[in-house]
């Protein structure tokens, strides 16, 4: 594996010859995102004799435009996007996906200052449950999983000169059916709260706040659906900055609700806040989607075959789906052993895993770029180009998302009581909520080879139950752990459940590629995996050991993060970890452009 983007040629062209546009156009520098190569801006073709000095042949008389319209010349395939604009873009998404992590510390902050770590709090937080389920089924994985292939797919018929414009078929065809959905699902978790909230949290103490709390939060079954597919519709297009600003702007609207409204309305404000975030995410993105769809310009006989139906492929969003779902209800198996355990402890597992969590997300903002890469090789037909795109972005997620968990281990003590030590929030808060948060961190690796592998089995745009099924043994072997482990290790024991469940769907789902998936090279891949983790292990200690001397919390997460960093780093050049060339690339790059922003 090289750091290098494999390339491939376009597809075969159809139709009438016609010219290339030039290079520099079609490619805008504007405000409405990041635009790779093949992002079409309807550049007119040069005919031959205006390259020549020669005026334009003149039109037809009216009677030769008699009989049947000739169709344009099709446009060409998009060719690969190039490492650079991959680069381009991927920057893009890691700053707003680093200020999005950042406000949610300061919403998580928000919280446990305002309310602590009690039973208000795990009453929200049972109601977190709806846009935490929403996010993942409707915005990260299930839904895009459908969309984005199908999106590629009628690109590509765009590129190849189909009749109609296939796009805006596409969302004819879908978006009042999914609407429609998204609505009937909303309305029936506010009527069947009550139900919703005992079967989740039955040893809940006040099930009446968790109820008026969850009934808020099913707002944004609509509008995080209606957010998912804008997202999915974009990054298709190759527009990556409108769906990167989603959750800055729903963290900011759930923070202002709580400062604004907590001294009234207390831990329901926070609810009242996903409200509002989630219509803040369609807003934000619903301008660049409505442009997108207005570019390409089409006369009244193409109109009406887009107008045409096309909906998605049922057993595909079946399994899509179903996979989110069985993902996410690691999130109900916690909260459900966890709500018999005394108050608190569903606050602790929510802070845990997410601090936990965020070098997950980091270190898969690459993909996020990658999977319309992956979809549309795969839609042209391209496998090679597929296969080279997976086996880097396993090779550089894993070398990230380690060396954030060696320095989760390490320095969790530190980090908690930094961000969360303060109001109600008290020690024993941040003892209890560290343990977990190191426990959490054996699976980070488990989580993130999860959603990279996942993508590949579903970029082809093909129904697949393979994954279902691994992830359901996943969650089959959470539940048993936890249920056995909860009794004598509780919180703590949760935790581990978690990271053996996923840990072992990870493996599932590497055993099972090949024809099912994009073929990579699994023994290779496990080859290069191991040489990061044997970097990790001993940064983790070294880093714990050294963020233990300090008495300050700040100077032990400076000391210890700076260790694991450092002997990270030794150990990883010098096993010759492939995925860590193109990390410090990626770090060097936005490090220096962080700068020139700042300085200039």
């Amino acid at each position: 594996m090289t750091s290098r983007t494999t390339g491939g040629a376009p597809g075969p062209e159809t139709g009438a010859a016609h010219r290339r546009p030039d290079p520099g156009q079609g490619r805008p520098a504007d405000a409405r995102g990041v635009t790779l190569p093949g992002a079409r801006t309807g550049v007119a073709a040069v005919t031959g004799a205006e390259q020549a000095g020669r005026p334009p042949a003149p039109p037809p008389p009216p009677e030769a435009a008699c009989g049947p319209p000739v169709p344009p010349p099709p446009a060409e395939p998009a060719p690969p996007a190039t490492r650079r604009s991959l680069a381009r873009a991927t920057l893009v998404t890691a700053s707003l996906s680093v200020a999005a992590a950042l406000l949610g510390l300061v919403r998580d902050q928000s919280l446990a200052h305002l309310f602590g770590a009690g039973q208000d709090t795990d009453a929200f937080l049972v109601a977190w449950t709806v846009p935490e389920f929403a996010a993942t089924l409707l915005i990260e994985d299930g839904l895009a999983f459908a969309l984005i292939p199908a999106f590629s797919r009628a690109l590509a018929r765009r590129a190849q000169g189909a009749p109609g414009d296939p796009v805006r078929s596409l969302v004819a065809g879908t978006l009042p059916r999914l609407a429609l959905a998204f609505t009937a699902v909303g309305t029936l978790l506010v009527l069947a709260a009550p139900q919703f909230v005992g079967a989740l949290a039955p040893g809940l103490p006040d099930p009446a706040l968790a109820v008026d709390c969850t009934r808020l939060t099913a707002t944004c079954v609509l509008s995080f659906g209606l957010a998912g597919y804008c997202s999915a519709a974009l990054r298709a297009h190759r527009r990556f900055l409108a769906p990167a600003a989603i959750y800055v702007v729903y963290n900011v609207g759930i923070g202002t609700a709580m400062y604004t409204l907590g001294g009234r309305w207390g831990v329901r404000s926070a609810a009242i806040g996903v409200a509002a975030g989630g219509c803040l995410m369609v807003a934000v993105q619903l301008p660049s989607l409505v442009r997108e769809l207005r570019r390409r310009r089409i006369d009244r006989a193409e109109a009406k075959a887009a107008a045409e139906a096309q909906p998605l492929d049922v057993p595909l969003l079946a399994t899509v789906l179903l996979f989110a779902l069985c993902r996410q209800s690691q999130v109900l198996i916690e909260r459900f052993l966890a709500s018999g355990l005394p108050a608190g402890a569903i606050s602790h597992l929510n802070y845990a895993q997410k601090v936990a969590q965020i070098p997950m997300s980091l270190s898969m903002m690459l993909c996020t770029v990658t999977f319309p890469v992956v979809a549309r090789a795969l839609a042209d037909g391209d496998t090679e180009r597929a296969r080279g795109r997976v086996e880097r972005d396993l090779a550089l997620a894993a070398c990230l998302v380690l060396l954030g968990t060696a320095a989760v281990v390490a320095c969790a003590p530190q980090l908690i009581e930094l961000l969360f030590q303060r109001g109600a929030f008290t020690a024993e808060d941040t003892a209890a909520t560290a343990d977990v948060m190191r426990v959490y961190g054996l699976g980070l690796l488990g989580q993130t080879l999860t959603g990279v592998l996942v993508r590949s089995y579903f970029s082809a745009g093909r129904a697949s139950w393979y994954p279902v099924a691994a992830m359901a043994a996943g969650i089959v072997a959470t539940s048993w752990l936890g249920a056995w482990t909860v009794g004598s290790w509780g919180v703590t024991g949760i935790a581990a459940a978690n990271a053996t469940g996923i840990t072992l769907t990870a493996a599932l789902l590497l055993a099972g590629m090949g024809h099912r998936s994009v073929p990579i090279r699994t023994g290779a891949v496990l080859h290069e995996l191991s040489r990061p983790l044997r970097a990790a292990v001993p940064a983790a200690v070294a880093g714990g050991l050294v963020a233990s001397l300090p008495s300050s919390p700040l100077a032990g997460l400076a000391a210890g993060g700076a260790t694991v960093t450092v002997v990270f780093v030794l150990l990883a050049w010098a096993l010759r970890a492939q995925g860590f060339a193109p990390a410090l690339r990626a770090v060097r790059t936005l490090t220096r452009r962080l700068a020139h922003a700042v300085l200039r």
